[in-house]
């Protein structure tokens, strides 16, 4: 890693190192056996919480901090976190996906339905994101089967231990199989926080970030699925038109008759003011080689070689993605 930084990088560096020590007492034998079934401690904690096992569910995914929340609907009527799943692999670099082969694991909004569910999946088992999504279609957007899987392999997917997609997969089939007739994926690239869009601040990519974020906020105050359209080019949350019917992705968007939530627009003005404070300090960017690696796994990773941790992530044995990037510095960038 070079000497010469910036305070915000050292901050960050410094950030990484320490979650990285946090997960250095985790060993090869921790990673648990796959199962299709809710384990019987995930039901508990359910129980715990209020949650119902046929409760809806929502997904977000977070690429930089490279982990998969997994949100249920408990006794109040609101979504609540149920569990956070390190992510062992995911490719590109942060930003949504545009093109077949670009290796860009996609950001944006989805909607997955039960016959998305893969339970043949040569990765164990895995949940179609529905890649290229409405809007996604209409900006001339390309790839498929861009999935949440097994194995420590990504060409665009989102790749987890057999065990954790194992966990994942039981919660949302179990959902879906109660009547849900499909749940929420929120892809991003980071937590939508002041001090990571300023990080990022002079990303091509931010005018997209800030309209992903209008949904990533309402989910954070109203704890609520976010409903999402599009027009203008961008997606729109919680809209009632006046035309009564929502225009194509890349046409103008109708007058709008919904009246703005009080308790969003106080977040986001808020959130603003922390990042003009923020825009003013230096900033680096991450600078990703080819995707990211949970500092978890980076770290058995890094202790153990690629072909040992490829054995016990999943039981096929597959190939860790360019190990090489993984365990390369995403803060070792000139930009």
């Amino acid at each position: 890693m070079r000497c010469r930084r910036s305070a915000s990088r050292l901050f960050a560096a410094t950030a990484f190192s320490l979650a990285l020590s946090g997960c250095m007492q985790m060993s090869l034998d921790d990673l648990g056996e796959a199962s299709p079934e809710i384990p019987a401690k995930l039901l508990s904690e359910m129980k715990k919480k209020g949650m119902s096992p046929d409760a809806p569910v929502l997904v977000r995914i977070f690429k930089m901090e490279s982990e998969l929340e997994v949100w249920k609907v408990d006794g109040s009527g609101k979504y609540a976190l149920l569990k956070t799943f390190p992510m062992c692999r995911w490719s590109g670099k942060l930003g949504p996906k545009a093109k077949e082969g670009d290796r860009q694991a996609p950001e944006g909004f989805y909607q997955v339905s039960a016959s998305m569910l893969n339970p043949k999946s040569q990765f164990y088992l895995s949940f179609n994101l529905g890649y290229p999504n409405r809007l996604e279609s209409a900006l001339g957007y390309t790839g498929e089967a861009l999935m949440v899987h097994g194995a420590c392999s990504s060409s665009g997917c989102f790749a987890l231990t057999d065990q954790g997609v194992g966990e994942i997969y039981s919660i949302v089939s179990r959902a879906l199989k109660a009547g849900q007739g499909a749940f929420q994926v929120q892809a991003y690239p980071f937590r939508m926080t002041p001090e990571n869009l300023a990080a990022h601040r002079r990303d091509p990519n931010m005018p997209f970030w800030k309209n992903l974020k209008e949904g990533y906020d309402i989910f954070e105050v109203r704890r609520r699925e976010p409903q999402v359209a599009a027009c203008n080019r961008k997606y729109v949350f919680d809209a009632e038109f006046k035309v009564g019917m929502l225009a194509a992705p890349l046409a103008a968007c109708p007058e709008r008759l919904d009246q703005p939530d009080q308790a969003v627009l106080a977040k986001a003005r808020a959130d603003d003011e922390k990042y003009r404070e923020m825009a003013e300090k230096t900033f680096a960017p991450l600078a990703y080689q080819d995707g990211g690696m949970h500092p978890s796994f980076r770290a058995l990773l890094a202790s153990n070689g690629d072909l040992k941790l490829a054995q016990k992530v999943s039981n096929i044995n597959y190939p860790i993605s360019r190990p090489g990037a993984a365990l390369a510095d995403p803060f070792d960038s000139d930009e």
